[in-house]
């Protein structure tokens, strides 16, 4: 029996981008996994790098500066974490990042905002840090619908992580700062491209001047 041929990996934040942009069907590395099967029990969806949303029953965490109470539903386990994490909240880690040197391809066919898309994306835990860099490659090739249905998405991902109990603050604490390692790194990725960009250019330019 043929074995069936491995398909080739998607691309990797600096390789090589097609003109016009990157077909959106290399953007994930693997198709998500199916759906559990009526009647089966999940703790949440399995997202890309683990990220998973769990099941919960205890209000969101007050904001800072409200001291929490078990009046207020908080259980002894709440108020240990709260403790634990101070001043954070989902979502505080990533808000103080940047959107600089990730630039968005040119996308005549879609109309959104640029820097508001970004930041969506940079604030999200269950896609991976390659992941991303495909999304913003595979702009130029996607629908006004994709784009739309993609930011609602993220908007909602935000918003449900927000939502979850403190018990969860510790592992959402360590997973936005694992993706905000991960967002410095496109950076500085995107820098190192445009440096060696400009090099060749220059290079270019000299063997030009001289009739090479």
């Amino acid at each position: 029996m043929a074995q069936t041929p491995t398909p080739p990996q998607p691309p990797r934040p600096g390789d090589p981008v097609p003109a016009g942009g990157l077909d959106p069907t290399q953007v994930f590395g693997s198709p998500p996994p199916p759906p559990p099967a009526q009647g089966q029990q999940t703790g949440g969806a399995q997202q890309g790098d683990g990220a998973a949303m769990p099941a919960d029953q205890g209000p969101p965490p007050p904001p800072v500066g409200t001291k929490a109470t078990k009046e207020m539903g908080f259980d002894d386990e709440d108020l240990k974490i709260l403790g634990e994490v101070g001043n954070y909240r989902f979502g505080s880690i990533t808000v103080a990042l940047t959107n600089d040197n990730i630039p968005i391809p040119p996308h005549s066919e879609t109309k959104f905002d640029d820097q508001q898309f970004l930041t969506l994306l940079r604030g999200s835990i269950s896609l991976t840090r390659d992941e991303k860099w495909r999304i913003i490659m595979a702009i130029p090739k996607l629908s006004q619908f994709q784009i739309d249905e993609l930011q609602k998405i993220l908007e909602e991902e935000r918003r449900k992580f927000s939502e979850l109990s403190p018990k969860h603050l510790l592992q959402l604490q360590k997973l936005e700062q694992k993706h905000a390692e991960d967002w410095r790194d496109l950076q500085a990725i995107s820098v190192q491209q445009t440096a060696r960009g400009q090099e060749q250019s220059e290079a270019d330019a000299i063997r030009k001047q001289l009739g090479l």
